[in-house]
């Protein structure tokens, strides 16, 4: 399987090739990024990638869109770990794409724990009466909530539609209760010394359940992009998250 990286010259682009380049079953295509690294094979022309099986895209929000249509033309299947899919942009994204294949997978996190943190605070949302979602991230995160904290939002908002408090408190300045995503509050922290981190906050009359899961690593979501590479073309049209992949 040959397999090329979009935003090769970014953080988890470069980390993302280099994986590749070591996997025994897997062949290292096309290196494109919009910055051109000719020291590492890095180009700016999109046409890199044509005749690959895979690309794994990891450049920013106001590119993917663009991206995802020419690999689609290209007839390449997509793993997609750039951030900025917000309900709005995966329903545009279903349009655009359609049915497969090739196929497209949106993943909101590549950790097997944050996947598995994103699932327990699923199963746990409909025991609380109300939640809410810290996340914190380097300060060379591009936006603002992750990709991580509007998936595990909106899937407590879909458990527990009805989030309850004992009253709506009134913001003196705006943003001080953070973002809404389906009722549920939602806080984003930048600070340099961070990684990725995030907390689930579900409390009841006396109690609070805290789940929380910290990156202190880049290396821990290769295993869930070789993981997405290696099955995204057993998958329908656009699927969203690695859970069906680990049998959640």
């Amino acid at each position: 399987m040959k397999v090329a990286v979009s935003g090769a010259g970014g953080r988890m682009g470069s980390l993302v090739a280099e994986t590749i380049r070591s996997a025994p079953d897997l062949e290292l295509g096309g290196l494109y990024d919009s910055k051109a690294i000719p020291d590492e094979g890095v180009s700016t022309d999109r046409e890199v990638v044509r005749g690959s099986d895979v690309v794994v895209e990891f450049t920013i929000p106001e590119a993917v869109m663009g991206n995802l249509e020419r690999w689609r033309s290209m007839g390449v299947h997509a793993v997609v770990g750039t951030s900025g899919f917000a309900e709005d942009r995966l329903e545009q994204l279903r349009r655009s794409w359609g049915s497969g294949p090739p196929n497209c997978l949106i993943a909101p996190n590549f950790s097997v724990g944050a996947v598995l943190m994103m699932r327990f605070a699923e199963l746990a949302a409909p025991h609380f009466k109300a939640a809410e979602v810290i996340e914190l991230h380097h300060d060379h995160q591009a936006d603002a909530p992750s990709g991580t904290a509007l998936n595990t939002a909106a899937r407590i908002s879909v458990a527990k539609p009805d989030q309850v408090r004992a009253v709506e408190s009134t913001e003196i300045i705006d943003g001080a209760r953070g973002a809404d995503v389906g009722g549920v509050a939602v806080h984003g922290v930048r600070l340099p010394g961070l990684l990725a981190h995030q907390e689930v906050l579900l409390g009841n009359d006396g109690e609070l359940l805290t789940i929380r899961h910290d990156t202190s690593d880049r290396i821990s979501f290769m295993a869930g992009v070789l993981l997405a590479v290696r099955k995204v073309g057993t998958l329908p049209g656009v699927t969203v998250g690695i859970e069906s992949l680990l049998g959640l």
